[in-house]
């Protein structure tokens, strides 16, 4: 006889942390692409679902597959799907000792990055502190696999803090073909211990960034926050300092989402009136490229921010889709009371 797993009802606390969860305002709208950029995509998720590829666009769910994807950038996660890590925002799952590097998997990357046809690919990671050097021989050994076989596709690293090892960082990033190395400090400062795993933190993440700025003066250095999370309009502008006066040049800051029911509560919704004040806030303060908005990512436009650091136009203002807000938008942006022009 089987058993009936016990249903749940309005009482349990499942349901209480559902009920608890905030419901997405109106702002929260983004438009799909067309013509060229609409067949780019199209054409990007047949060579995908042909050759059975992942990317963390999709498996992410990410809201801005379809104009990245329709503008040639992609994002994959190496080095695993489970992180030695467990901050408080994240959907990855957790492990003290994940499973050993696959050593095909540079190869599989390189033919993934090929087939796709894309023109700039970011390489995100999860935490390996299992690792003496923190994953970054491998790390470093997949961007020179990509590279080999697709010498004109542009290389992003999303790296992780490397435990704060600068001679891994320093191996990692010797001669590395990169356009952009990024990391993230994910939180205003103050937020670390709240929103962070305890092996992270603020200065860490800073201490890499500018350690990787001061070896590879030729790159562009990018970092991302999410807002949501308890922080004040004042903070965000603080932190973005902070980054600038380390060597960052490349900034998105965009909405915290929950994951699930277990992760961190969403503390507010910024309306985009506070998103067009930071994107102007940063492009005072110097940076050569911003992306700010409630459903900005990290890895949101990334090739085209790079292009914006390059001197190409702004991403912001090249065909708009609501998700980054610009007081240099021309076009329609998104109010808080809904898409308007």
């Amino acid at each position: 006889m089987s058993r009936r797993l016990p249903v749940a009802n309005g009482n349990s606390a499942i349901a209480r942390r559902r009920a608890a969860r905030k419901r997405l305002p109106s702002w929260f709208r983004t438009s799909l692409p067309t013509g060229a950029a609409q067949e780019s995509f199209i054409k990007m998720r047949e060579n995908v679902s042909k050759n059975s590829l992942n990317t963390v666009c999709e498996e992410a769910r990410c809201p801005n597959i379809h104009d990245c994807w329709g503008r040639g950038t992609a994002t994959f996660m190496i080095a695993g799907q489970s992180c030695t890590r467990g901050c408080k925002f994240c959907a990855v799952g957790t492990l003290k000792n994940p499973l050993p590097l696959n050593p095909e998997e540079p190869d599989k990357l390189a033919e993934a990055v090929d087939v796709m046809g894309i023109s700039h690919a970011v390489i995100t990671v999860v935490n390996r502190d299992d690792l003496a050097d923190g994953g970054a021989s491998h790390y470093r050994d997949c961007i020179l696999s990509i590279h080999e076989r697709s010498p004109d596709v542009g290389l992003e690293l999303l790296c992780s803090d490397l435990d704060g090892n600068m001679e891994a960082l320093n191996m990692l990033l010797r001669d590395l073909p990169l356009r952009v190395f990024a990391h993230n400090v994910e939180c205003v400062p103050r937020l670390d211990k709240l929103v962070r795993d305890s092996r992270a933190s603020f200065q860490q993440s800073l201490d890499i960034l500018s350690e990787a700025a001061r070896l590879r003066p030729d790159l562009k250095i990018k970092s991302s926050l999410m807002v949501g999370l308890g922080e004040t309009d004042e903070e965000v502008v603080e932190a973005m300092r902070l980054l600038r006066d380390s060597g960052v040049h490349l900034l998105t800051i965009g909405q915290y989402l929950q994951p699930s029911d277990r992760h961190l509560k969403i503390d507010r919704f910024p309306e985009p009136s506070s998103f067009e004040m930071w994107d102007s806030e940063a492009r005072a303060i110097g940076f050569e490229g911003v992306a700010c908005g409630p459903l900005v990512r990290s890895s949101y436009r990334a090739g085209l921010l790079w292009e914006e650091a390059m001197g190409a136009e702004p991403v912001v203002t090249r065909d708009a889709t609501g998700s980054a807000i610009s007081s240099l938008q021309k076009s329609a942006y998104v109010s808080k009371e809904g898409l308007v022009s």
